[in-house]
């Protein structure tokens, strides 16, 4: 999908990594798009979690010129991406969900967005639903003093309350794009987290580190909310990720400051999850929680090295919080 005889025009590489797990059905339409668009210097990579479906085949024959990681098992979302991150040549790197499609100016909006702002590390799409094109999924994501996260915008009509740029906390990792020297400072995906909320983890390591998240609503994803996961298994993993996020990246000063608002919000998740216990998706969130706390020495340990890391006052980390929602 890269024009040599266009690309010395637009010399920044643009890497798009997918990761797939038996997505034979969306990836069409999610490749076929990333085929219209107008800056011409990417790359594709389809990071294959082991598919047992016809993807692998799909790509081979209808896709040649996608370049093609086969994992052996099932990585998850975290391994599949690292994969086609080690795999990726480009300047930027963007991290795609098979289950999305692109408007044919995303590309060209993500790196102009790079190219106009020195400062930031990662670039936050307006993500539309697919299927209700006029309501959003998200405009960036953001992350309260209390310790949750969470989508702007979601589920409203998009009436063009999110047409301004503006800097947000991080990047929904259905379609996040990462400039290639901010992870080589800052490493990949915690492979820990497998799916769920690596990607605000990500963002807490570069907001530590000075690095900023801009949202700029030109570029323009529709998304199949949840088509390739969800339920049972994202509440698990929801459950777990956000106490792997809060011990390795919270710091201490806010953990001083909120650290009872942090603990009566999980209590809180886990009450709710007690009364709704006769649900699966209930259950599933207890037994994350349990899992997250169960591994609390493992991520104290990646604590130490990531607060290391902080370059950032306090106080201006603080200011990028939303209050409890």
């Amino acid at each position: 999908m890269e024009n040599s005889a266009l690309s010395t025009q637009y010399p920044a590489l643009l890497s798009i990594v997918i990761p797939n797990w038996n997505g034979a059905k969306f990836l069409p339409t999610c490749l076929d798009a990333l085929g219209r668009q107008t800056y011409p210097n990417i790359e594709v990579i389809i990071a294959d979690n082991a598919s047992v479906d016809v993807s692998q085949a799909l790509l081979r024959s209808q896709y040649p010129q996608v370049k093609l990681v086969q994992l052996t098992k099932n990585e998850g979302f975290t391994g599949a991406c690292n994969a086609g991150i080690r795999a990726a040549a480009g300047d930027y790197i963007a991290l795609l969900n098979n289950d999305t499609e692109v408007d044919e100016g995303w590309a060209a909006a993500v790196v102009e967005a790079f190219e106009r702002h020195p400062e930031i590390g990662i670039v936050a799409s307006k993500m539309l639903l697919f299927d209700k094109r006029d309501h959003i999924h998200t405009a960036g994501d953001y992350f309260t003093v209390d310790g949750r996260a969470g989508n702007r915008g979601v589920w409203q009509q998009d009436t063009g309350q999110f047409d301004q740029e503006e800097y947000v906390f991080s990047a929904c990792g259905g379609s996040s794009v990462y400039r290639k020297t901010l992870l080589d400072r800052i490493g990949l995906l915690d492979d820990d987290f497998f799916f769920s909320l690596e990607d605000i983890d990500l963002a807490w390591r570069a907001q530590l580190t000075g690095w900023r998240c801009l949202y700029t609503p030109k570029a323009i994803v529709y998304h199949h909310l949840s088509a390739t996961g969800g339920g049972v298994t994202a509440s698990y993993y929801d459950g777990r990720n956000l106490i792997f996020v809060l011990v390795k990246n919270y710091p201490a000063a806010l953990w001083r400051k909120y650290g009872g608002k942090v603990l009566q919000s999980q209590l809180k998740l886990a009450l709710e999850a007690l009364r709704a216990w006769r649900g699966a998706a209930a259950r599933a969130r207890l037994r994350g929680m349990w899992a997250g706390l169960w591994q609390l020495p493992r991520m104290w340990r990646k604590r130490g090295q990531i607060q290391k890391m902080r370059t950032v006052p306090v106080d201006i980390l603080e200011s990028m919080l939303w209050p409890p929602q």
